[in-house]
C-alpha cells in the first residue's frame, strides 16, 4: 500500500496560523467545508474522499458549480506543498462532465502538471465511486512570500 500523509488547511513551513478558518479546508471553520486530504507519496497526488451535504445544491440532487469549483481549486492548491511553497491561484478552468451528486461518496484527485519559476500549473478531478470523471480542473498559480504579502494579517492575529 502506499504511504500516505494527511495534510491540514493551509500551514506550510512558511506560514503559520493559530486557527484556520479557510472555508473549504480550515477546521476551525464553523460553516466550511471541512475538505481533509492526505498526500499520497507513491503517486504524488494529493486525494480528498468527500459526501457533500444538500446545504450545497445547485440542481436538484446535483452540487451547485461554485461548489465544484471551490473543491477543484483547493485540491489543486494542496499540490503546491509538495513544493513547500504557498501559491495563490492566478487563473483557473473547470470543464464540468457530469452533474457532481449530493451525498454521494466522491474522490477528489490532484497532482502537478508543470513548474516554471513561480508558475505552478496543477490539475484535478472530482470521481463518483465508478471512476467516472464528473469534473476536471487545471490551475495556474503563483508561488509568493507569505510572509511578505500577508504580513499585517500576521501582526494582527496576536491582537486577536
Amino acid at each position: 500500500m502506499a504511504k500516505q500523509r494527511q495534510v491540514h488547511g493551509h500551514i506550510s513551513q512558511h506560514l503559520r496560523q493559530q486557527k484556520n478558518y479557510c472555508f473549504a479546508c480550515g477546521k476551525d471553520n464553523p460553516q466550511g467545508m471541512h475538505l481533509n486530504f492526505y498526500y499520497d507519496e507513491a503517486r504524488k497526488r494529493f486525494l480528498c474522499r468527500v459526501r457533500l451535504p444538500h446545504r450545497y445544491q445547485g440542481p436538484p440532487g446535483h452540487a451547485h458549480g461554485g461548489i465544484i469549483a471551490t473543491i477543484l481549486d483547493e485540491a489543486m492548491g494542496k499540490v503546491n506543498k509538495i513544493r513547500s511553497v504557498v501559491a495563490l491561484t492566478s487563473e483557473m478552468q473547470v470543464k464540468y462532465l457530469r452533474p457532481v451528486p449530493l451525498g454521494k461518496t466522491l474522490l477528489v484527485e490532484a497532482r502537478e502538471r508543470r513548474v516554471r519559476g513561480r508558475k505552478h500549473i496543477n490539475i484535478a478531478e472530482i470521481r463518483d465511486r465508478r471512476g467516472e470523471v464528473l469534473a476536471r480542473g487545471r490551475a495556474v498559480f503563483i508561488a509568493i512570500d507569505a510572509e511578505k504579502m500577508f504580513a499585517k494579517q500576521l501582526r494582527n492575529r496576536g491582537q486577536r
